[in-house]
């Protein structure tokens, strides 16, 4: 992740240095530069339940890329957000055969010269001749050379209703097509592991090094090989046999690798490049194929795009948006450690008179917006350099996590009186000066925005994910709205004078208050620490709670040195900064090998989240619910307790044949980030529930039972028989 992300950051550096050498604006190179987009449609027609093909087109400037649905090391695939008439279904995209692309020490999968991505559509059953299907389409997509450039296309096509039939003129780029794409498996795979390494045994007997080349596996799961390692080919008698590194020796095994297996076949002819899909690729019917039987026709509410709300957003609305959630953020359990913090800040300070609490105020606002302004420009950064991140990221690195947890450690230390260091962190020190009294209000402002990104609050999510689909400019404002949001209840108090006056004055009683409210910070320390152990394995599990070891040794020796002869406090001092030193130094090098999440594991009839398995539901009209989380979101442990594993919830979706689907966001996964950006979200929680028949419906983020019952009432009374008939 840590390698994936700096690389990232170099390219987006390069490409900003490549386009400031050629000049802006005049040589700077726009999407629609570097790929042409185009929609087209098999056949020309549409006829009632007659399903038919739309290929999305993309010509693509040579030696630039773009990315097969899983894009390797870095980059983004191309979606396609559709708005069809009232009862038409898209279908997922059928992905073309990738090739390795090197850049760097990188590799990636994807496509150069062309691509046509196709999509398999079935209308109602009946349609009315005399009005013409319209049809929209919105490409997304990163272009990439050394730099990448994200870039859009709005495609539209309108075609008449009538006798299906095939188009002469686009007859060719669909065969050319569907020869790309790959066929169901010709030879059985077996899949075993030899220590750091995957073995794939393709049995074909018969098969000669002589008539294979360049055999390479692509695997859906973009965290299942390292992809840079060299796939290592032999042949011999019992079949093809690929030998594949594995990204993390730490994780579990996988019992199996859905992917795409391709092979240079050497005949007489000449040479050919064959592709075989093994999982669950789903196969694209041929024109003029019988219509699929669908339970119930789609309903044309729930067809309409699930990101209909999202698109519709303006700058004006995203920003209200964002800043009544940074307002509800106050009240969600991450923010609770950092509000005794405030409280304390503030009795405190109420003797200082009015003009001086306002500028504490001031500053604790100031510490918040900038937080915001840095997260936003990090994410922007990222994002645009084409890695997969969204809200909450920075929780994703055991490093970040395991740092947060020290630096509460030693906030709850010195609340509990055990040492009186970190005052001028969190604003609560004795005898600081002026400035340093309003530099704590700061960065007491910094800290509550890093305890606040694992929670998200109504209305929050939405705005998040427009502000990271729009220009710099309307992104850094929606977050600076949501950063106003958090700060404004400590704001108002410190400007109201009659808030002021109600708050007691400081005595003796602070001490014990600061005792007591030192304990919730605490427990925020044993989650965090709980989170890194979804993290990393057993040993760097170790190293982190010797870390906190070492912050309470670093904090008693400071204290006792401040009472010891000056010689031995120098000592003493000098202790304690080696101890900090120490614990940098563990966190810094945690092991980044991802554990084995607890949300992962198969139970309870919940099946681990893969988008390749999503499809394939899908496509088979099966109701899904699907559960996006992270063990760093309290949202999504709290919605998890008390709606979604209740007794009558999980009857109902027991009732209905409903397959529960739990994606784990804690460590970095481009799958899931790639199906909550598609929602227009940048974070989890995400909740979604597909009925069988057109596009899911997305949940709300802060659930109750009811309203989880509610919506699986419109699951139809099909998707029981469709569940007992796998």
């Amino acid at each position: 992740m840590i390698r994936r992300l700096a690389i990232l950051i170099l390219a987006l550096a390069a490409s900003l240095s490549a386009a400031t050498a050629q000049g802006f604006p005049q040589g700077f190179r726009t999407p629609a530069d570097l790929v042409r987009a185009s929609l087209v449609a098999e056949p020309a027609a549409v006829a009632g339940a007659q399903p038919f093909t739309l290929a999305v087109r993309m010509q693509i400037k040579p030696g630039w890329h773009v990315y097969w649905r899983n894009p390797g090391d870095s980059g983004l695939p191309p979606e396609v957000t559709w708005t069809l008439p009232a009862g038409f279904n898209a279908g997922a995209i059928r992905w073309p055969a990738p090739e390795r692309i090197p850049i760097a020490t990188l590799m990636n999968y994807g496509y150069e010269g062309e691509v046509t991505l196709l999509v398999p559509v079935t209308p109602p059953p009946s349609l009315d001749p005399a009005d013409p299907v319209q049809i929209q389409a919105k490409l997304t997509y990163l272009v990439c050379e050394t730099e990448c450039v994200p870039g859009s296309a709005d495609l539209a096509l309108t075609l008449p209703v009538g006798k299906a039939e095939p188009d002469p003129a686009s007859a060719a780029l669909f065969a050319r097509a569907r020869a790309a794409l790959p066929v169901p498996a010709l030879w059985p795979l077996r899949l075993s592991s030899q220590g750091d390494t995957l073995r794939l045994d393709f049995t074909a007997s018969g098969l000669t090094p002589e008539a294979v080349r360049n055999a390479a596996y692509f695997p859906y799961a973009e965290t299942a090989i390292d992809n840079a390692a060299a796939q290592v080919m032999t042949v011999d008698e019992t079949g093809l046999h690929l030998t594949l590194a594995r990204s993390s020796p730490t994780d579990p095994v996988p019992t199996t690798l859905p992917g795409v297996l391709t092979v240079d076949a050497v005949d007489a002819a000449g040479t050919r490049r064959l592709a075989f899909a093994y999982g669950d690729e789903p196969v694209l019917p041929a024109a003029g194929a019988p219509a699929a039987t669908v339970p119930n026709p789609p309903n044309p509410a729930a067809a309409a795009p699930a990101a209909s709300d999202f698109d519709a957003l303006t700058l004006a609305t995203a920003a209200a948006f964002a800043f009544l959630g940074g307002l509800i953020l106050n009240l969600m359990p991450c923010v609770f450690p950092v509000l005794s913090i405030k409280v304390l800040s503030l009795v405190r300070h109420a003797g200082e008179g009015p003009a001086r609490l306002r500028l504490h105020g001031l500053a604790y606002t100031a510490g918040v917006v900038a937080s915001f302004l840095a997260l936003a420009a990090a994410l922007i950064a990222l994002k645009s350099g084409g890695a997969a991140i969204g809200w909450g990221f920075q929780l994703q690195s055991p490093a970040m996590v395991a740092g947060l947890a020290y630096l509460l450690f030693a906030m709850g230390l010195s609340l509990s009186g055990a040492v009186h260091v970190g005052g001028r962190l969190a604003g609560l020190g004795d005898g600081l000066t002026r400035r340093a009294g309003l530099s704590g209000s700061f960065f007491t402002g910094v800290l509550a925005t890093l305890v606040a990104t694992p929670c998200t609050a109504p209305f929050m999510g939405s705005a998040v994910g427009f502000a990271l689909t729009q220009s710099a400019g309307v992104a850094l404002t929606v977050f600076a709205s949501l950063g106003l949001g958090l700060a404004l209840p400590f704001l108002l108090l410190t400007l109201w004078p009659p808030a002021l006056r109600a708050l007691p004055r400081p005595g003796a009683w602070m001490e014990t208050l600061k005792q007591v409210l030192a304990f919730p910070v605490y427990a925020t320390v044993a989650w965090l620490i709980w989170v890194l152990a979804q993290q990393v394995d057993p040993r760097g599990l170790l190293a982190a709670l010797i870390g906190l070891v070492l912050v309470g040794f670093a904090a008693w020796v400071w204290e006792h040195g401040r009472a010891a002869p000056p010689r031995a406090g120098r000592i003493a001092q000098a202790a304690a900064v080696l101890a900090l030193l120490a614990v940098g130094a563990l966190a810094v090098t945690l092991p980044r090998d991802r554990a084995a999440p607890s949300a992962q594991a198969t139970a309870d009839g919940v099946e681990p989240f893969t988008q390749a398995r999503l499809d394939a539901l899908v496509d088979a009209h099966r109701p899904v619910f699907v559960d996006m989380t992270a063990a760093w979101c309290i949202t999504c442990a709290v919605n998890e307790a008390t709606s979604l594993n209740t007794r009558a919830v999980r009857a109902a979706m027991a009732e209905r044949g409903v397959t529960y689907m739990k994606g784990d966001w804690t460590n970095q996964n481009p799958e899931i980030t790639r199906l909550l950006e598609k929602h227009g979200r940048s974070g989890v929680p995400l909740y979604l529930l597909y009925t069988g028949t057109g596009e899911p419906q997305v949940l709300p983020q802060i659930l109750t039972e009811g309203t989880v019952l509610s919506a699986l009432e419109a699951v139809p009374a099909s998707g029981r028989s469709a569940a007992l008939a796998r």
